[in-house]
């Protein structure tokens, strides 16, 4: 996370210029961890798998989107922080031990977060989860307008664009939606033409869609932040590593400014991205820009 930070303008004078107070984020993944970089606020905690009433994570996937966009740097002397050090977080475990989920214990976890946006005062919904084309149609249909229904009540959606690129229309249903804010991977040169780029499977758009997809990109390659024992790291990579680095954004935004409202930081977040020159479909309006965001 030092060189995400780094790459993107994300200093520790700038994270502490946000002295509003923290933002709830909602995220459903995998769980959540009691990682020292994380303890302390965690608000709430629910589980659509395996229905345990204690805070765990048995992937460790949940644990390290969550230290992105929020993790303390506790355990690393600050090096491996997160973007918004200073937000809460609501976690619906959603995804097994091995990240797989269904559409059903998706559909309930979207639902959970609408029911107690306000008790938690969630402001952003992160779903680092990719759902497949399988399955019954209309079920997924129905999740999709409830993953809209949550952008309607005024939380700020990021989904991850998903694994399935370099093809064309190859974009998760989820991060499909007008209403969300979709992220893919780019690495913005960083790594020059080194192999394995998470940039070169990120789902792209769809060039004949009414809209364009991804909306925005971030970092996804060799991410470094919390695992799920002890108080050490993992480096991991996908665009599930990139999706709670523009919520992190989003988290500090609304730190910073508390009255914009979900369009309003779409639409800031999108116009102040850097344009990698890149093609549409790849890099949507182009690399988040946590400097000029914040400006």
């Amino acid at each position: 996370m030092y060189r995400v930070r780094k790459q993107l303008g994300c200093s520790d004078s700038m994270q502490q210029s946000c002295k509003g107070s923290p933002i709830t984020v909602a995220v459903l993944d995998t769980g959540i961890y009691l990682h020292p970089d994380l303890k302390g606020r965690i608000v709430g905690f629910q589980d659509f798998v395996n229905y345990k009433s204690m805070i765990y994570d048995d992937s460790g996937h949940g644990t390290h989107v969550t230290g992105c966009i929020g993790g303390s740097g506790l355990s690393s002397g600050g090096k491996y922080k997160g973007i918004a050090p200073q937000s809460l977080f609501c976690v619906g475990k959603v995804l097994d031990r091995e990240g797989e989920g269904s559409i059903e214990s998706m559909y309930h976890g979207l639902l959970w977060v609408i029911q107690n946006r306000l008790h938690y005062h969630i402001r952003i919904l992160n779903i680092s989860v990719g759902i497949g084309q399988n399955g019954e149609r209309k079920r997924l249909e129905e999740v999709v307008g409830l993953l809209e229904a949550v952008w309607d009540s005024g939380i700020v959606v990021i989904c991850a664009a998903g694994n399935a690129g370099p093809e064309n229309g190859t974009i998760s249903p989820l991060g499909k939606s007008r209403k969300v804010i979709t992220v893919g991977c780019h690495e913005g040169g960083y790594f020059g033409n080194r192999e394995n780029l998470c940039e070169n499977y990120s789902g792209r758009g769809d060039e004949k869609e009414p809209f364009r997809k991804p909306d925005i990109v971030a970092p996804g390659t060799d991410i470094i932040s919390c695992n799920n024992k002890g108080n050490g790291y993992v480096k991991k990579s996908g665009t599930s590593m990139a999706t709670p680095i523009v919520s992190g954004a989003a988290a500090l935004l609304l730190q910073k400014y508390p009255y914009l409202n979900n369009e309003q930081v779409k639409r800031k977040m999108i116009y102040s991205a850097k344009d990698l020159g890149d093609s549409w479909n790849k890099q949507g309006w182009g690399m988040l820009d946590i400097e000029k965001l914040l400006d």
